[in-house]
């Protein structure tokens, strides 16, 4: 039986551990949802009071160049590229996760509509995050391409020779499930198909090589493991054999070869940096700064191998407490429990058929308790209602699992999740 005691001498002895002190976490609070908005770094509101009162108030316009603004994008993209396997020059931070796919996703299907125009299928996984499947499904109904949803254990084999892009999420947002990255690109290129990759819920929390894998094209958020706070921009990432073959669709001045030469005609620059369209919002971007300052402090401990492995440490320890402490309530597990196959995060389904689920409830009674995760709903079929729960190990602990999952158990063995003020919903759930 695992202890509180064994949670604090965890916590004692984790390498890690001074790395929670670079974020301000509101006391009484135990913070699992990190996947969805980071918290926020301690810096950050000193940064954003001088970008704010000394670079624009102050220097105004000169700050373009005497605060490099406009050299943002990459610089801030020479710190993401370690964290997923890309190499130099080879990421843009800019605009908006839905945006960049957008744009990835274009230039991939005008690649595939060179090489092989009689492909002309986007599959994709049903429970892939509905943004994603957006975007993809009016990119398919504008250049009369069809959308094929499938279940995981599908994708092998859809790829049939119909297919011109696989366009898939590395983590499940809903289950924490990870892709093979490797093996499911490998795959897709012996069909035929080029790979799109979602990182949304993997960089800043697991391990991505884009590079060893051979991917093509691959997109991520900035808001959530990375820190960046609410709305920061994203990122995105091309292959160097692909950058330079098309144009992206959104032929802003800031991805012209030379912005400052104001020509009527575009004119793309080379590789990443034509992935740019309008101005930066820059407030937005200096803030991920702080937050990809985590990454720089971890890098000194151990990088992202380090924190891939107190991630797996922290997300075993919730479902052996939640097994070991909360048997009888009608929980499940959505997240597989093999590592490979695990991001950072832990879902959980319940069963409870005399008044629905009651996961939602569940969830607002814990975050009223202090414990902050998040509801995803099913689909009355295959998914479950989950309750969801990141693990950001640059700043949770071992005795923050404990005390959750203690939380958890007091809350269903005492039924308060049934009260009135827990089941009514709010815009966001």
């Amino acid at each position: 039986m695992i202890t509180l005691q064994d949670c604090q001498q965890r916590d004692a002895t984790d390498p890690l551990r001074s790395l929670r002190s670079l974020f301000a976490i509101p006391p009484g609070v135990i913070y699992l949802d990190g996947n969805s908005l980071g918290v926020m770094p301690k810096t950050a509101a000193a940064r954003a009071a001088q970008v704010i009162t000394q670079e624009w108030g102050v220097d105004l316009i000169r700050a373009w160049n005497s605060a490099g603004w406009f050299s943002l994008p990459q610089r801030l993209g020479n710190r993401v590229a370690p964290l997923i396997g890309a190499g130099p020059d080879e990421v843009v931070v800019t605009d908006t996760t839905s945006i960049n796919l957008y744009k990835v996703l274009s230039a991939a299907l005008s690649i595939a509509a060179q090489d092989a125009p009689q492909r002309r299928t986007v599959v994709s996984e049903r429970s892939n995050f509905p943004t994603d499947l957006y975007i993809a499904q009016g990119l398919c109904k504008e250049r009369g391409y069809t959308l094929q949803l499938v279940e995981p254990e599908e994708i092998a084999g859809s790829l049939t020779t119909d297919v011109a892009v696989l366009m898939l999420t590395h983590v499940n947002y809903r289950t924490g499930a990870m892709h093979d990255m490797a093996g499911v690109t490998a795959a897709a290129h012996a069909a035929g198909a080029l790979v799109v990759w979602d990182l949304a819920h993997s960089a800043g929390a697991v391990p991505v090589d884009l590079t060893g894998a051979k991917a093509d094209f691959s997109i991520g958020c900035g808001y959530k493991y990375l820190n960046g706070g609410p709305g920061a921009p994203a990122f995105v990432w091309v292959n160097p054999l692909h950058a330079d073959r098309f144009w992206q669709p959104l032929s802003g001045w800031w991805g012209h070869a030379k912005p400052f030469e104001f020509t009527p005609d575009y004119q793309p620059a080379a590789g990443i940096t034509r992935y740019l369209c309008g101005t930066q919002p820059i407030v937005s971007m200096s803030l991920l700064e702080c937050g990809l300052d985590g990454f720089k402090a971890a890098q000194e401990l151990g990088g992202m191998a380090a924190l891939r492995t107190k991630s797996l440490a922290l997300t075993d320890l919730y479902i052996e407490l939640v097994e070991q402490r909360c048997g009888g309530y009608g929980l499940g597990l959505a997240t597989p429990r093999e590592h490979a196959l695990r991001g950072s995060q832990v879902c959980l389904t319940r069963e409870h058929a005399a008044a629905g689920s009651g996961a939602f409830a569940i969830v607002q009674a814990l975050i009223a308790r202090g414990v902050i995760g998040d509801f995803r709903a099913g689909d009355g079929g295959r998914h479950k209602d989950i309750l969801r729960f990141g693990f950001t190990p640059l700043y949770i602990g071992y005795e923050d699992v404990w005390n959750a999952v203690e939380q958890l158990r007091q809350v269903l063995e005492s039924g308060e999740w049934q009260q009135p003020q827990f089941n009514q919903k709010h815009a966001v759930t």
